[in-house]
This record gives structure tokens, sequence and C-alpha cells, in this order.
């Protein structure tokens, strides 16, 4: 493989990262077959690895720490954290007390002492980004955390971290990790360009819109059984059916596959440094990595852009980040202050 810079970190990564989320209970259960998918996939060139605490609550990490035994030095590895670990409010967010205490438990699941990439997993409104540029700059200082990212953060509050780190003398975000796939194109708007500007590595997940990019999901044939497993709305969104029925097309008259086209397209663009791949069994990473090689002509890119227009969304991933006031309908609606009865 080619191995690409992540951002101005000097650490080199291959283009494809091979994604962790579905090893454990989540995915595969079968922790010796995933260690072989790992395993497969770092004899391939794959030397980027992503999981995070929150993965099978641990199993993940376990996994990968065990698959890592003896090879660590030659892997880039990234872990998150931000998301629930248990019932108690304070084992969750971006607060310096939960990110400190979640990184511990990630080496100890990784066994490690360090991990390359720590990122926060989502935004926290609730947290100032001080508070937590500050503990992730604390931990980098302490030799447990080369580099530092977020994920799926909204341009405004990537330039807002950018600002606070350089006025308080802090640790930056190094990267972002957004989702992109030819379906999900709207990072291109901005996140993309920011990105670019303060030289931030962009690992983007999803590349495959979470398995409508595959060519499993068609339009008319389509089971609410076999679309239910995770209650994923956006699988059955006739918008994006519609366009995977016109990107199948493309793919074929191209002469590749609907998965090599939609990977090959996720890590053409500049501003893009490495895709995720998350295979939950064998057959499906040697199917990914016998499309790394695919390259896309600017015909086949211009008739994607037919398609899905660029810096668009067609729909929303269910799991894509919405910030309070999108979720809240409270938060966007002025009320008139309730006043006694006169």
């Amino acid at each position: 493989m080619r191995y690409r810079t992540l951002g101005r970190t000097g650490i080199k990564v291959s283009p494809y990262c091979l994604g962790a989320m579905m090893f454990g209970a989540a995915g595969n259960p079968d922790h010796d077959d995933s260690v072989r998918i790992v395993h497969k996939a770092l004899d391939a060139g794959v030397n980027f690895v992503d999981t995070a605490d929150a993965y099978s609550r641990g199993e993940s990490e376990e996994i990968v720490g065990k698959a890592l035994k003896g090879r660590r030095d030659d892997v880039v590895l990234a872990t998150k954290a931000h998301l629930p670990m248990g019932d108690d409010p304070n084992r969750r967010g971006n607060s310096r007390r939960w990110l400190v205490r979640a990184l511990d438990d990630s080496l100890r699941r990784l066994q490690t002492d360090h991990v390359d990439l720590f990122q926060v997993h989502r935004p926290a409104p609730d947290t100032d980004v001080e508070e937590t540029l500050s503990a992730l700059s604390d931990l980098v200082r302490a030799g447990k955390v080369r580099a530092i990212g977020c994920s799926t953060f909204p341009a405004s509050d990537i330039v807002e971290a950018q600002w606070v780190a350089e006025r308080r003398g802090l640790e930056r975000f190094r990267t972002e990790q957004p989702p992109y796939s030819i379906l999900d194109r709207g990072i291109e708007r901005e996140v993309l360009p920011v990105c670019e500007r303060y030289g931030m590595g962009a690992l983007v997940w999803s590349p495959l819109a979470q398995g409508l990019l595959t060519g499993r999901y068609r339009k008319g044939q389509q089971t609410d059984s076999h679309r239910s497993g995770f209650g994923f709305k956006h699988l059955s969104d006739e918008r994006r059916l519609d366009a995977v029925e016109q990107l199948i097309t493309l793919a074929d008259d191209a002469g590749i596959s609907l998965t090599h086209l939609a990977m090959a397209f996720a890590i053409t663009h500049p501003g893009v440094t490495s895709a995720i791949i998350g295979p939950r069994t064998m057959e499906q990473l040697d199917d990914l990595l016998a499309g790394a090689k695919t390259t896309l002509t600017d015909e086949i890119l211009d008739r994607i852009d037919a398609i899905v227009p660029p810096g668009t969304d067609i729909g929303r991933l269910d799991v894509a980040y919405n910030p309070p006031p999108i979720e809240n309908p409270r938060l966007r609606r002025r009320h008139p202050e309730t006043r006694p009865a006169t």
C-alpha cells in the first residue's frame, strides 16, 4: 500500500484503516476469528487500527489487544472515549474526570502503555472544550497518547477547538473522524476544507453507508426483518435506494463492484487520509482488500457527482451526530415568558 501522512503528525498510515467496531458481541463474538481478521489485514499492509471503549463495552479493545501481541510497534493504534460505559452519568462524556479514567481502562484492555491516537467520540456541548483539551494535553505529556483527535465534530466546533488550543498553549486536535460516503457528502462543504486548513488528518467512517453501498439492499427487494437488526431507518430511505440503483448501473458500466466503487471514492478526496473498513467476517475483509488498488477516472467521478452532488447528503445516517438544537425542539423554538394571570 502507498502510505499517507496523518495530517501533519508525520505518522504514516494506510489508506484503509481497520475498524474494530464489529469485533465482539455486537458483531463477531468469536475472538479467535476476529484476531485472524486483524492479522490478515496487517499482513496485507494495513497498519492503522481504530477501535473504541464503547464497542461491545470494551470487548473490541480486548480482542485488538490480543491480536496485536508481538506486533504492537508495527501498528498505528487509535481508540476513542465519550459514549456511555455504564449507568453512572460520569462514566461518559469529555470531562477530565472521565477521559483520564477511560484511557487507563482502554490501555489495560489493549495491553499497551500508549495509543497513537486518542479521540473524543462525539462533541460534548455541556463541557468546555478547554477542559477536554487540557486533559488530553496532560495525557500526551504523560506519554500515554501520541496525538489527539475528534469525531463527528461540526466545522465550527473544530475551529473553536483549534483557537482554544492556540490561545491556551494546549495540544490541538490532529485528526477528525467524520462519516463520509457517496451518499453522505455533506462534509465536503465545510468539515474537510477546515481539516485541510488546519492540517488535520481525516479518517472517515461508514464509507459503505452502513451496508447500502454493498448492493445487498435493493429498491423493491428490501425486507423489514432483514433491515431491522439495528433499527436503521436509512436502510429503507427511498431517496437513498434510488441513488444506489443508479450507482449499481455505474459500477457495472465501469466493470467494478459497487463496494469497490464506494471505497475508491472515499479515499480519492484529497482531504481524506484513510477510510475505515469494518469487516465482521474474513470474507468481507477479503472483498475489501481485493479492491484496495481500484482507482476512479474523472469520467466516473463526474457521473457520481451527477447522481449525488458534491457537498450534499441523500437522506441521513441514523447514527450521524446532531447538535442539541436539532435533537430537542425546545432549543430551537422561542417560547413566551410565563406570566401570572391578572
